[in-house]
């Protein structure tokens, strides 16, 4: 079975609507560029947007519309990942998500195909799959690092690793890799190799900085995992490393205060990835304060142009995680404005092109030459 997502809403003579979110990124907006035009006065021309979430789930981000956007009647200040049957408003207008199965096609005893009755391209198989182990293997892979700055001086005190391809035949970018990764079901072999690459090759180029890290939701609470830091803590004992844990993975309290244990034994630190987005898990991080927590892209996107209730959502949530121990880091900071504005929030540290944009493996300085000991 394979499955399309889908917006359903109900006409003025109660017949229903359903409009097929037949690629991501999905706009939704008044504007005709956008892939749902909605002609409402409640809506902003560019109202939200739904993409594919690194999880492979469903994330939708409101556009700083005038009117707002809410899923199951909340308001939504940034950014959520959506389940099946959750009720989206854009504005004024409302839809629910739905989830349609796809039959694949069969065979009979007699070894007759069953064609779909329609002409869509079926997916059964993983285009260049024979190239995606080959770059598991090492062959292909590379990555960039994006700079993280002191949100008070602007001097640079921390990267973060992100994971590249130069395969001929493969995407560049991660999510893109992630997809054929999860069509074989390989994402934690993916985003290990991406961090044996960034700890190998590039953590040697930034000696001195803290580094950040992903790790995929289905690794996050695995034994290989684990393992895997033990080694790297062994192999560079003075690498002061940081592990970013996307929000998608933590859904029990419980499970995150064991994970921070072990990594405290290993030695290595944690982020909390996409905080603001959905109900921004608060239960969680006061159980298992996070030595960083990284602000949802969608709630610091022009924070400076921001309505006067944002600003001040955001300024409450930044002021809960400075109470809470944690170092509140903003992320898609664009211009100095922004930066300006975050600063004054609280906010101690800063990520975005305003930082610097991100520096490929290969125009990273050369490694110094000094060995861990």
């Amino acid at each position: 079975m394979s499955a399309s997502w889908f917006l359903e809403s109900v006409s003025a003579h109660g017949s229903r609507i359903v409009y097929n979110v037949a690629r991501l990124p999905f706009g939704i907006g008044r504007d005709p560029d956008n892939d749902l035009v909605v002609a409402a006065a409640s809506l902003s021309r560019h109202h939200a947007v739904l993409t594919e979430d690194l999880s492979g789930r469903l994330r939708l981000t409101d556009l700083d519309s005038l009117n707002g956007t809410s899923v199951n009647r909340q308001r939504v200040d940034g950014s959520c990942l959506l389940e099946e049957n959750d009720i989206v408003h854009f504005g004024g207008v409302e839809f629910r998500l739905g989830l349609r199965a796809v039959a694949l096609p069969r065979f009979d005893q007699s070894r007759t195909m069953l064609a779909p009755a329609d002409s869509t391209l079926s997916e059964l198989f993983v285009t260049n799959e024979d190239e995606f182990h080959q770059l598991l293997a090492g062959h292909g892979i590379s990555g960039a690092a994006q700079a993280i700055a002191d949100a008070g001086d602007g001097t640079i005190v921390a990267y973060e690793f992100l994971g590249r391809a130069y395969h001929p035949q493969l995407p560049v970018a991660p999510l893109p890799l992630f997809k054929i990764a999860r069509n074989l079901n390989l994402e934690a072999e993916l985003s290990q190799a991406f961090r044996n690459f960034a700890l190998t090759v590039m953590a040697p180029r930034l000696d001195g900085f803290t580094l950040f890290a992903n790790v995929h939701p289905k690794e996050t609470f695995s034994a290989d995992f684990l393992a895997a830091l033990r080694q790297t803590r062994l192999q560079l004992p003075r690498l002061d490393l940081v592990i970013e844990v996307h929000e998608s993975a933590v859904t029990d309290a419980k499970e995150l205060v064991e994970l921070a244990a072990s990594l405290r034994d290993i030695g290595v630190r944690f982020a909390y990835d996409d905080f603001g987005a959905g109900q921004a898990r608060l239960n969680e991080l006061g159980e298992a304060p996070a030595h960083f927590v990284k602000f949802d892209i969608g709630l610091v996107r022009n924070i400076h142009r921001a309505s006067e209730r944002k600003r001040r959502v955001v300024g409450d949530l930044v002021k809960l995680v400075l109470d809470l121990g944690s170092v509140p880091l903003a992320e898609g900071i664009e211009c100095a404005e922004s930066a300006a504005t975050c600063h004054a929030m609280g906010f101690r540290l800063i990520q975005g092109f305003h930082v610097g944009r991100p520096i490929a493996a290969d125009d990273l300085p050369p490694a110094s030459g000094r060995a861990d000991s």
